[in-house]
This record gives C-alpha cells, structure tokens and sequence, in this order.
C-alpha cells in the first residue's frame, strides 16, 4: 500500500516538475524566434532537467512513493508534467508577441 506521505511527495515532485517545465517553455518562447525551434527545446531540454529534479527530491529528500516500476515513474513523474507544463503555457498563457511591455523600466 502507499502511504499519505508517499502521495504526498509524489504530488510535490509532479507539481515541482510541471512548474519548471512550464518555466522552461515560457523562456525558450521568449528567447527563441522560431516557431518550432522552443518546443524542440523544451521536447529535449525539460526532460533532462526534471530527471534530475526526480533524483534530488526523491533521493536526497526521501519524497514520493514507490511505484513498482521504472516504466510508471518516468510517466507519472516525466512524461505527464512535462505535457501538462507545455500544454501550460502554450495554450493557457498569451503569446510572448501578445504581451504588452512598458516603454521604459522607470
């Protein structure tokens, strides 16, 4: 069975991990001047970095609970933050060209 405390820490990296994928999009798409160009990015980037987020809060601070397979960690902790952190700030967040910024930082 697992624990509160496991779902707990499971729900913490998942979140964690949606954030910084979301982050990571939002960057590329502001730094990058090609369409497709952030989301290849984002597609190879976002992966590495939340894996290794996964081995720092599962390892180091004992977070999450034991899923039974490698195959199910990488989905649940990978996969599915990385699409909803794309699908984030591709479909709920404005354009970086649709945002309006002030002419000056006074």
């Amino acid at each position: 069975m697992v624990s509160v405390a496991g779902v707990i820490g499971l729900l913490v990296i998942v979140l964690v991990n949606s954030a910084v994928t979301a982050l990571m999009t939002r960057f590329f798409r502001v730094r990058l001047h090609t369409r497709w160009g952030s989301l290849i990015y984002s597609i190879l980037l976002c992966p590495v970095v939340m894996v290794v987020i996964l081995i720092v809060l599962s390892g180091v601070f004992s977070l999450g609970a034991n899923l039974g397979s490698q195959t199910a960690v990488i989905l649940v902790t990978v996969i599915i933050p990385l699409a909803v952190g794309i699908t984030f700030d591709y479909f709920w967040m404005p354009a970086p060209d649709e945002v309006e910024l002030p002419a000056s930082m006074d």
